[in-house]
């Protein structure tokens, strides 16, 4: 049997991050959180966003600046414009309540 080491396959790329994250998001989450939802940004974004501030080791509006100049992210998450830092906080507490956790998730 493989034994294969966990931290030789995790990501030193934002880019890979946030693609992985999307990805796991969409497998595992609706695309929205209520059948009300102003249908702006996914569920599936939101959580990639929030990983990639766990990543990146930052704050919300940190986040929101990243996203604002950083067009190659912001494409692979397909954002058309970049949430507000308010829409971050409300996600991710969302999210947790749902039992969601943000930071113990792995990108690998």
């Amino acid at each position: 049997m493989e034994d294969k080491d966990p931290h030789r396959s995790m990501s030193k790329s934002p880019l890979a991050v946030a693609r992985t994250a999307l990805e796991a998001a969409r497998e595992a989450l609706p695309p929205y959180s209520h059948r009300n939802s102003p249908r702006i940004y996914t569920q599936h974004q939101l959580f990639a966003c929030l990983v990639l501030k766990e990543f990146l080791k930052t704050d919300f509006r940190g986040l929101e600046q990243m996203l604002e100049e950083w067009s190659d992210l912001k494409e692979a998450l397909g954002l058309k414009k970049v949430p507000n830092y308010s829409t971050f906080c409300c996600a991710r507490r969302r999210l947790l309540k749902k039992g969601v956790s943000i930071s113990s998730w792995t990108p690998r």
